[in-house]
């Protein structure tokens, strides 16, 4: 379709070639389209708009490019002037919901998509915003109305994703790519499942073979971060990182906040007060990562505070929220948060799609502990304890029920005296009028005799200290005389 016209030469002036004119020619609107040139054709649109000259539709087209770039905001504010029309197109009502919808504004997107007619776009926005309302009811209604077409198998394949269910969405996705192999997005569809079930190696070699059609994929470039994250380090993640902060461009908003949101988690929490809490509404994991902030923090009432009125619908969700709850118990001393932390944890690990992954026994050990049953704990930790061999935070739990099942000579055998003792500490918070202060004291003594031995550094004195002085039994002040006196005797600084 030709945008405009060139007035034919007059007079003396030289005749422009006609391959200089197809140089010079703008591209029609169906052919930015046709390329998902959203950013042209939104460009385009917008300036035959401000002379004059408009498309068929132009609106229309405004909102649909505006919506595939990701303003979701441009795109409401085209379809609700388009609706105050009298000619207004009965379906811009569901293009309208569509665009509420992606802004979070659900209650006003199930009225609007009440006023667009019945359609399969409908029916597949009705499905997601029951998902999103938690009503089953209404879920399977519009379960039962999918179609075996491509559309509406993502639909379903995408609440699968959502639901936790990442095994049938692969089936779905596997089954599409097989009837379309030029579906080459689906394959990162597929890594993302790999990503949710933990499989990172696997995520990132269905991954490299979109990449290589697609080596500038917002959304690729970031899973691949992320997968590296998971399979090295944040340092590793942050370099892969810095690829989609080179090519990332205004047109794509989204982009710059998951930037910003990944890099605080690459960094190991860095920035999270600054960068986290403003992205709680628009990135589902802000909200956690800044709950788990709080906790590296030992600010617990904060994490609490963030995490209380959140439903959980994902086992991560679910293991945070039994992490506060025991956090917080045990830090103000009430059953009543243990209790709901414990059935948080009961959940995950009791579940068909959890009991056999690592944070589904994880979950079941933390269960047993705070029901004190120590040695179903230790029937859960020893069947994973091979993923976590030099895992401080694993070694200092299994320690603990260790100690709690009054088997001090076995933490002596395997050298773990430093986490019997923080094990010891814990127990004994809990409960101070047990026998929990003679595994600690032994556990302490088994430190100083590493020490002495120049098997452990004199600098986890500083914490036997620390640990030794939140008891109250009087044998306290004589240990702690001793260790005072080998430091002075070998010009150590303890204090």
């Amino acid at each position: 379709m030709i945008l405009s016209r060139v007035k034919p030469a007059v007079g003396g002036e030289t005749p422009v070639s006609s391959e200089k004119k197809k140089k010079n020619k703008t591209p029609p609107l169906e052919e930015y389209l046709q390329q998902r040139d959203y950013l042209g054709a939104f460009t385009l649109l917008e300036f035959q708009r401000s002379i004059g000259e408009k498309e068929e539709h132009a609106d229309l087209w405004i909102g649909y490019c505006a919506f595939h770039l990701g303003d979701y905001k441009r795109a409401m504010e085209e379809y609700k002037s388009l609706t105050m029309k009298p000619e207004c197109l009965a379906e811009v009502w569901v293009f309208l919901a569509c665009a509420l919808f992606f802004l979070g504004l659900y209650e006003e997107a199930e009225e609007a998509a009440s006023k667009a007619p019945m359609s399969p776009l409908q029916n597949r926005l009705l499905f997601h915003l029951a998902h999103k309302f938690n009503d089953e009811k209404q879920l399977m209604g519009f379960h039962q109305n999918l179609e075996d077409v491509t559309e509406d198998q993502l639909s379903l394949a995408s609440i699968h994703y959502m639901r936790s269910h990442y095994q049938e969405a692969i089936d779905i996705y596997k089954r599409l790519l097989l009837q379309n192999r030029d579906f080459l997005a689906l394959k990162v569809y597929v890594a993302l499942c790999y990503y949710k079930l933990d499989y990172y190696d696997v995520s990132q070699e269905v991954l490299a073979v979109y990449l290589q059609s697609m080596p500038d994929s917002t959304i690729a470039l970031n899973l691949k971060a992320c997968n590296h994250f998971r399979l090295y380090n944040g340092k590793a993640a942050e370099a892969e990182l810095k690829n989609l902060i080179d090519i990332s461009s205004c047109s794509f908003e989204f982009a710059k906040e998951l930037i910003r949101h990944n890099l605080v988690v690459f960094r190991g929490g860095e920035g999270a007060l600054q960068v986290l809490p403003p992205l709680i509404d628009v990135i589902p994991e802000a909200r956690l990562n800044l709950v788990i902030y709080y906790l590296r923090q030992d600010d617990v009432q904060e994490a609490y505070n963030l995490i209380q009125d959140l439903v959980p619908s994902t086992p991560q969700e679910y293991i945070l929220k039994g992490v506060v709850n025991a956090s917080l118990g045990q830090e103000i001393g009430s059953r009543d948060y243990l209790k709901t932390a414990q059935q948080f944890f009961q959940s995950v690990g009791g579940s068909a799609s959890e009991c056999d992954t690592i944070p589904g026994r994880q979950c079941m050990a933390s269960c047993f502990f705070l029901l004190r049953k120590f040695e179903d704990v230790l029937i859960y930790l020893n069947s994973v304890k091979g993923y976590f061999y030099s895992d401080d935070t694993f070694n200092f739990n299994y320690a603990q029920a260790k100690a709690a099942l009054g088997n001090y000579e076995e933490a002596k055998e395997m050298g773990q005296f430093y986490y019997a003792a923080k094990a010891f500490d814990a127990l004994e918070k809990l409960d101070p009028g047990s026998d929990y202060w003679e595994g600690k004291r032994g556990a302490c003594v088994g430190i100083f005799q590493l020490v002495l031995a120049n098997k452990e550094s004199w600098e986890t004195l500083k914490e036997v200290l620390s640990l030794l002085r939140n008891s109250g039994n009087p044998q306290v002040e004589y240990i702690i005389r001793v260790l005072k006196k080998w430091a002075k005797d070998h010009k150590v600084l303890l204090s």
